[in-house]
């Protein structure tokens, strides 16, 4: 109950960060690619704060703990290859953000303003983990890279 609780705690945390940054607006994250028209620096700002934040956080966790709170042990990434499936989901990841002005970070918090834009991005990124899914099941089934 605990592990949900804090879980809970974490992702409102989370969610009301995206909706005082204005990040859960697309024509505020659009804006910020758009730096030969009404270019909006202000996610510069928010990104530089979650880094430090991300930063100082880990610093923190990983120096005074062996383990989380509410598990048996950190589950970190263990693949450090830079490889085409690392770059092609990057270059996903990043056009649909620059197409649609969602990530999946702003798009969650961002679907309790509601609004036909945002239900249409997050079904097509539900479809798409299930499609990304699939394929890397595919991938391991038979051995053969995509």
């Amino acid at each position: 109950m605990a592990k949900l609780f804090a879980s809970l705690l974490i992702g409102a945390v989370f969610g009301l960060g995206i909706a005082i940054s204005g990040m859960a607006n697309p024509a505020k994250v659009l804006n910020f690619f758009d730096v030969a028209g009404a270019w909006d620096p202000s996610l510069i700002f928010v990104m530089g704060g979650a880094l430090v934040t991300t930063a100082l956080g880990y610093r923190l966790v990983f120096g005074r703990r062996q383990r989380p709170l509410f598990d048996a042990e950190f589950h970190l990434p263990v693949n450090k290859a830079i490889d085409t499936r690392l770059l092609a989901g990057s270059a996903t990841f990043g056009i649909g953000w620059g197409i649609a002005g969602f990530c999946p970070g702003g798009a969650i918090p961002a679907l309790g303003f509601g609004g036909v834009t945002v239900i249409v991005f997050t079904g097509a990124m539900m479809i798409g983990i299930v499609l990304a899914r699939s394929l890397d099941g595919l991938r391991r089934k038979t051995g053969k890279p995509f």
